[in-house]
């Protein structure tokens, strides 16, 4: 079963989901992080992600650099929500008789405190085989800056324009997957202005700009047409369809009201490159490129899935 796949059952499955104790689920799965509503009113950002040897790095990578990705992937599903993190919890499943466990949990610990949220606790496996592939989960949990919402998938609006944190594209190629700085700021920026209706939209590149804007225009129930030329491509980058397709970018993407004042930002923000309309007679939900010929692409199969 394709990864996108088990995500309609898994969202399909998970419609209604209700807590106790008078906590409120206000988001469920297919979002960046789910988002629960204390009795209180507080808020709390929750995601969680895995970090697999050979297929999220090589066997060779520095552990360091591990580490920094394990955390900074979780990190930038919270930036996605306009959230702020406060802490985390790691798993890790390592193969059997591995000699760098406490090299490699001091880098963790060091940065998830660089992105103040510490971690306080997890759980360690070890497989039955050395040859098995080191495994690490990190959860996060988030809450958000007084007077901000959330900003979901679900609310990009016919009108609004599509604006980026950074380039796209070969992110395995330049090493940038593993050096990505997640875009807490532009994140928070961006929730801020979500109660003004400026940021209808947002979601973390982590599958490449093609499937993840096609999550944001079905989510939302509009046609999102994004315009080859004008995608901020990476120099290492092979061709639009490439940037499409790569994954690991961690960049920003998101749906603005035009009208809205956007400030300097470092880095600023790349845009716009599409516009979001509503659906035809006919017409399904869904993403479209439009390439430097006029020829529309849709976008839904163009990505990483595992």
């Amino acid at each position: 079963m394709q990864e996108s796949k088990l995500h309609d059952h898994i969202y399909a499955r998970s419609t209604g989901l209700a807590l106790d104790s008078g906590n409120k689920l206000l988001v469920g799965p297919g979002d960046d992080c789910a988002v629960i509503k204390s009795p209180t009113g507080d808020l709390t950002l929750l995601t969680t992600d895995q970090l697999i040897e050979a297929r999220h790095f090589e066997s060779n990578t520095d552990l360091d650099l591990i580490a920094r990705k394990a955390i900074a992937r979780s990190v930038s599903d919270i930036a996605a929500m306009g959230g702020v993190p406060t802490w985390s919890l790691a798993t890790a499943a390592l193969p059997k008789n591995y000699q760098h466990a406490d090299k490699l949990f001091d880098a963790m610990s060091k940065w998830a405190k660089h992105w103040h949220c510490p971690l306080i606790g997890g759980d360690i496996a070890t497989h039955s085989s050395p040859d098995h592939p080191l495994t690490l989960t990190v959860t996060i949990g988030g809450s958000m800056n007084p007077g901000s919402t959330p900003v979901l998938r679900s609310g990009a609006k016919p009108g609004d324009h599509l604006h980026l944190t950074g380039q796209i594209g070969g992110s395995f190629d330049s090493g940038w997957h593993l050096l990505f700085e997640p875009r807490l700021d532009a994140g928070q920026w961006a929730a801020a202005n979500h109660a003004d209706s400026g940021v209808h939209a947002m979601i973390d590149l982590s599958d490449g700009i093609g499937r993840d804007t096609d999550r944001i225009a079905k989510a939302s129930n509009l046609i999102i047409e994004l315009d080859a030329a004008k995608l901020p491509l990476n120099h290492r980058s092979k061709d639009w369809q490439a940037a499409c397709s790569d994954g690991e970018d961690y960049e920003l993407l998101m749906c603005i009201d035009p009208a809205i004042q956007i400030p300097a930002m470092n880095p600023p923000l790349q845009g716009p490159m599409g516009t979001c309309r509503a659906c035809n007679p006919n017409e399904s939900p869904g993403a479209i490129m439009i390439d430097p010929h006029g020829k529309h692409h849709p976008l839904s199969e163009l990505g990483w899935d595992h």
